[in-house]
């Protein structure tokens, strides 16, 4: 089996390019070939399957990703990107920057055909339930045809990546009734209980994503990135408030040894690293956004799950599902939207 080249962006990580590359050094160890665009002095030695590409200018923290993309061509995430556009490698993962890399992403290895919009897509893990949700971020608006093609799009990751057989599909709204939502979310609700070759379960609420009602969430990005960082939020705040609890007595003390082996679990089990950050479904080539907080093992992850994208041939698996259900897009293209990182 041959390898597979990821191009990874090592700017825009919260820990420095250096942690990005030590998670580089670790899927490299596993088999992957890296080209890894950041600044060389701070990146270092690397060893066998990692290649430096020399980019010191980075654009993570720019306020406008697009302008930046176009007026920035020597840019670490533009060059990652030009590398998987042209085909010198097969996948690209960023080290943390979500508006960027979805720009670079867009303007370089492009849409795929049909595609009205790109989506971000998140394995969640919640415990007994993981769910994917999708727009996490890169559509501040959409209509219902972008849904419907999110509803299919997140249908086949789960299916090939996350090895869900026949994935349940959820669209987010405010009560389960049909008449429930947005108008858009309405008009997609009809659209998707009319759909053909998907599990459509209707609509679900803010407390059922979590419950498992569904193996696929979709809504637009506005909503999904609040969403998002209210679960996220919680979940920490939840651990440290357990820790704390435990710490305030010696009964307190005694207890969180006996749990301590036992939250040590639960507290990976919703590790985001372990997940390895969000996909870009919708471009020609794969894309994972890594989250800018994470570690070496985060990083290394977020290459793995991109690899296994690319072997499990994810892009012409998500556009024969929307072709054969009648969902590809026949209209021009849209204009990219504004994103917003999760």
């Amino acid at each position: 089996m041959s390898p597979i080249t990821v191009a990874v962006d090592a700017n825009g990580a919260d820990l420095g390019p250096a942690e990005v590359a030590a998670g580089a050094a670790i899927a490299a160890a596993n088999g992957t070939r890296v080209l890894l665009f950041g600044p060389a002095k701070e990146i270092g030695d690397v060893p066998d399957g990692v290649e430096v590409i020399d980019a010191p200018v980075s654009i993570a923290k720019a306020p406008d990703p697009a302008n930046a993309v176009r007026s920035t061509p020597d840019a670490s995430i533009v060059l990652a990107a030009k590398a998987v556009a042209a085909g010198r490698a097969d996948a690209l993962v960023s080290g943390g920057s979500t508006g960027a890399a979805l720009a670079a992403g867009l303007f370089n290895i492009k849409r795929a055909r049909g595609i009205h919009r790109p989506a971000l897509a998140l394995p969640m893990p919640v415990p007994g339930a993981p769910v994917l949700l999708l727009d996490v971020g890169a559509n501040v608006e959409v209509r219902p045809e972008h849904l419907v093609q999110f509803a299919y799009m997140g249908a086949a990751f789960a299916q090939s990546v996350m090895g869900v057989t026949n994935p349940r599909v959820g669209l987010l709204s405010n009560g389960e009734e049909a008449g429930k939502g947005t108008p858009d979310v309405v008009a997609a609700h009809q659209r998707l209980s009319e759909a053909v070759g998907i599990t459509f379960v209707g609509n679900v609420e803010g407390t059922g994503v979590t419950e498992g009602v569904a193996d696929v969430v979709v809504m637009d990005g506005f909503t999904g990135n609040v969403t998002l960082k209210l679960m996220e939020g919680v979940s920490n705040k939840l651990m440290r408030s357990i820790r704390d609890v435990a710490s305030q007595s010696p009964r307190g003390r005694v207890g969180g040894l006996l749990l301590r082996r036992p939250l040590s679990a639960l507290r990976d089990n919703i590790d985001p690293e372990v997940q390895g950050g969000a996909y870009m479904l919708g471009l020609r080539r794969v894309g994972v956004v890594a989250h800018g907080r994470f570690t070496r093992r985060g990083f290394a992850r977020a290459i793995e799950v991109a690899e296994r994208a690319v072997r499990e041939d994810v892009v012409t698996r998500t556009l024969t599902a929307l072709d054969a259900a009648g969902a590809l897009r026949q209209s021009p293209s849209d204009t990219p939207t504004s994103v917003q990182a999760p």
